[in-house]
């Protein structure tokens, strides 16, 4: 009893208990309408005295979008899954679609404040990702559940059972490659609070240990303020009109996007279905008994036949008709893997008006009419109806359809998958074009988290990447490193105050190929590592076919080791060399091949080529750092963009020792991947930044490029992350082998417009649609399209400024 109370209170609160708790079978409060007895904390349920019951929330698949052979797999274990349960099992499946608080929502989308000088730039995008979701889904939640019970004499005998069915589900449904967990006593509280007080957002405010002092019980914490039934035909759940339907399966045909069409209604609503098998010995002699009186009618008819003259193969053809469908049962459930089912389909539409409810049943009555059904209210048994959508497995309502496993199944629960995951390092990349949720993911929950865009040129490519930098710079602490070869980054760049480096015959910035830091390899002694990297400089520089001779090589290793010691021995900047050492130490070799190779380094240090024969001057330590290499001629691309890769791979080394993430971007891949030393570079980053805490995500125009060979095909099939836009015709082909993607998924990247396509996500392919208000600074700096950047220019270099 809650203290501070007068004696006289004490008292008045203990008769109002008492009075709520009195129960005579007759509902008189909302708590008494609920027809469990005691919710455990470990989630089991009691209804009545000898029932029991749990739930297991099960995430989506894709099924709709699936090769044909995938549904047909996708069909059959869902068959067996429901064999699984045999007739002492009763289980409900629940879909819940409810609408999300704004504010609630607004909380998991909303980027956090930081210590620096763009907590607008993060307001701005917060703002942009809660008008897509308005704009989108309507602030809709989508949740799915499957709730099993038992008939057992106690708790002790009914739980290890429970626990049994409980592990054969999570594995059948993992078989299914379903993500299912099973929900504890609060969390099943919740979910029944959620569905009492539909409509009103109210928050959940319960403890375990507020039960002892106040002598209430859990259905007082999730009760609504009021039931009113003051009609068969609807009712109201607080300030919430609803009305109960049963689907009376009429159609001896079903097509598997019925429950889809139900489940894709943009209104709060709860779809159940009731399940239960019928022992197979029992089914097989209902149908015998049934084909018995069949053929008695059959006969009668016959006689009727010839007592008029007429011919007695003339039958009634729904007699006929009748006696071939129950034969056919029969041979199914003989034969062939067939169970039988007793089911009961309800809907449960909601409005917040009674004008709004009567038009969502009412779309709800045509997706049922389109495909041959009927949705029928439930007159005089709304309460009935309503305790039954409850997640308990417990059924009121008395309509029952028998359905075969197959024609059970054909209800497949599975549409497509959702990629939305609530945390700090999520990132937007979309709205699921199917769903239009919001797709937000972290790619650093992959097993491999190195990323591709792939794309035809003005697909969205530069603008999909510009867009995930800016993102990851607002929600996350990672460093950001890019390789520009077009000069496309600068404006966002400066925007968000990075560092751009562009690197040019005739630029004052320099990048000392030379660099290093005592983290660079993994092992004791970093030279070896460094050695590897120059070795490829040379062999690139040097240009020959066959790569370089022994010998060449030999000279190169024992020259890098002589101009590093120094740095050894004193690890610091001022003792870095620069490729001028190099070629000195060469120079003092003995052998004629350390002339050979000098004299090839030697326009690169004395020469017109000596950009990069400069130490590091500009900040290469900045949170952004974007590579403008542009202007660098057609010998030199080849080599700044390696030397680029090299420095990467420091920053990578040197950011793993402080256990912060590297994020790398390679615009115009293809460049890297003609040349065999940069290509070789590139696979290995791709194999070993995971190790190391880099995530490379690599931007071109076509696939082929990355399966030009097998060792440049390792990149691809390291990539766990693929963002696809507009494919051109082969790509396409190559794509839907490679990923195994189906003919209607593979219809999102053909002439599809900008900024749409689909992303692969480990094994999740969805098909997203990115709308970017183009009113937005952030688009200003991030367009690339000539037009826009055109008129953008003087609006950014205000920002800048």
């Amino acid at each position: 009893m809650p203290e501070g109370l007068s004696k006289r209170e004490q008292k008045e609160i203990k008769q109002i208990i008492k009075k709520a708790q009195k129960n005579d079978g007759t509902p008189r409060t909302a708590q008494q309408t609920l027809p469990f007895e005691r919710m455990f904390q470990d989630g089991i349920c009691r209804v009545g005295s000898d029932y029991y019951t749990k739930t297991i929330q099960f995430q989506d698949i894709n099924y709709q979008l699936a090769q044909q052979e995938d549904k047909t797999e996708i069909f059959e274990e869902w068959c067996s899954f429901l064999n699984f349960f045999d007739s002492s099992v009763h289980f409900e499946l629940s879909f819940m679609n409810f609408a999300t608080e704004i504010g609630d929502f607004e909380k998991k989308i909303r980027i956090e404040h930081q210590d620096d000088r763009f907590n607008d730039v993060r307001d701005e995008y917060s703002g942009i990702l809660l008008k897509n979701m308005e704009a989108g889904n309507n602030g809709l939640t989508k949740t799915k559940y499957i709730t099993f019970g038992i008939h057992a004499d106690s708790m002790k005998s009914a739980k290890p059972r429970l626990v049994h069915i409980e592990m054969d589900i999570l594995n059948n449904f993992k078989r299914l490659g379903v993500l299912a967990h099973t929900m504890n006593g609060y969390e099943r509280l919740e979910l029944m609070h959620k569905q009492l007080h539909i409509g009103d957002n109210a928050k959940f405010h319960f403890d375990w240990k507020y039960l002892v002092k106040s002598g209430l019980s859990v259905k007082d914490f999730i009760a609504p303020s009021s039931f009113e039934f003051p009609t068969g035909r609807y009712f109201k759940m607080g300030d919430t009109w609803c009305a109960m339907s049963f689907l009376s399966v009429d159609a001896s045909d079903i097509s598997d996007r019925m429950l889809a069409d139900f489940l894709g209604m943009e209104s709060s609503q709860i779809v159940t279905m009731h399940l239960h098998s019928v022992d197979q010995n029992e089914a097989i002699k209902t149908v015998k008994h049934t084909i018995t009186e069949l053929d008695r009618s059959k006969i009668e008819e016959q006689k009727k036949a010839v007592r008029a003259g007429y011919d007695m193969d003339v039958l009634p053809s729904d007699l006929v008709t009748y006696g071939r469908d129950a034969k056919e049962l029969l041979k199914e459930l003989q034969q062939q893997n067939e169970r039988m089912f007793l089911m009961t389909f309800l809907i449960m539409n909601t409005g917040k008006t009674k004008q709004e409810l009567e038009n969502n049943i009412f779309q709800t009555s045509s997706i049922a009419q389109k495909h041959s059904c009927n949705l029928v209210r439930l007159d005089y048994q709304q309460e009935q109806g309503l305790v039954s959508t409850l997640p308990l497995a417990y059924n009121e309502v008395d309509i029952q359809r028998g359905m075969t496993t197959s024609s059970t199944a054909i209800f497949v629960p599975f549409t497509t998958q959702e990629l939305f995951q609530d945390h700090r390092g999520a990132l937007y990349y979309g709205l699921n074009a199917l769903s239009n949720n919001l797709i937000m993911v972290d790619r650093k929950l992959l097993k491999n988290p190195n990323g591709l865009i792939l794309g035809t040129p003005g697909s969205g490519k530069s603008f999909a990447a510009k867009r995930e930098i800016a993102n990851s710079f607002m929600v996350t602490d990672d460093d950001i490193i890019i390789c520009d070869p077009e000069s496309e980054y600068r404006a966002m760049v400066e925007y968000l105050g990075g560092q751009v480096i562009r690197i040019s015959p005739t630029s004052d910035q320099y990048i000392n190929p030379m660099d290093i830091n005592m983290n660079y390899s993994e092992d004791d002694n970093p030279i070896m590592l460094k050695a590897d990297f120059i070795l490829s400089l040379c062999e690139l520089i040097m240009g020959s076919k066959d790569g370089l001779k022994p010998a060449e090589k030999t000279v190169i290793d024992r020259c890098v080791r002589i101009v590093y010691r120094k740095y050894l021995e004193d690890p610091c900047e001022e003792n870095i060399p620069i490729l001028e050492d190099l070629y000195n130490e060469l120079l003092k070799q003995d052998e004629p091949e350390a002339k050979f190779v000098a004299t090839a380094l030697e326009i690169y240090v004395s020469g017109s080529l000596n950009v990069f024969n400069h130490r590091t001057n500009v900040d290469i330590n900045n949170r952004i750092v974007c590579f403008d290499i542009k202007d660098l001629g057609k010998q030199l691309k080849k080599i700044g963009m390696l030397i680029v890769e090299d420095q990467v791979w420091g920053r990578v080394s040197g950011n793993r020792a402080m256990g912060r993430s590297t994020r790398y971007y390679i615009d115009e891949m293809h460049l890297l991947l003609r040349e065999e030393q940069t290509a070789a570079y590139t696979v290995e980053i791709w194999k070993r930044f995971r190790k190391w805490g880099g995530m490379p995500t690599g931007i071109t125009q076509n696939i082929k490029d990355l399966l030009a060979s097998r060792e440049v095909e390792n990149i691809f099939e390291n990539s766990d992350f693929i963002l696809m836009l507009n494919q051109a015709v082969g790509d396409r082909s190559i794509l839907a082998r490679q990923l195994n993607i189906s003919p209607h998924q593979l219809s999102y990247v053909t002439h599809s417009g900008e900024g749409e396509g689909l992303i692969f996500y480990g094994n999740v392919i969805l098909p997203f649609v990115d709308r970017f208000p183009k009113e937005s600074m952030l688009y200003k700096v991030i367009s690339t399209k000539f037009i826009e950047s055109a008129e953008n220019k003087a609006d950014t270099e205000k920002v800048s400024a």
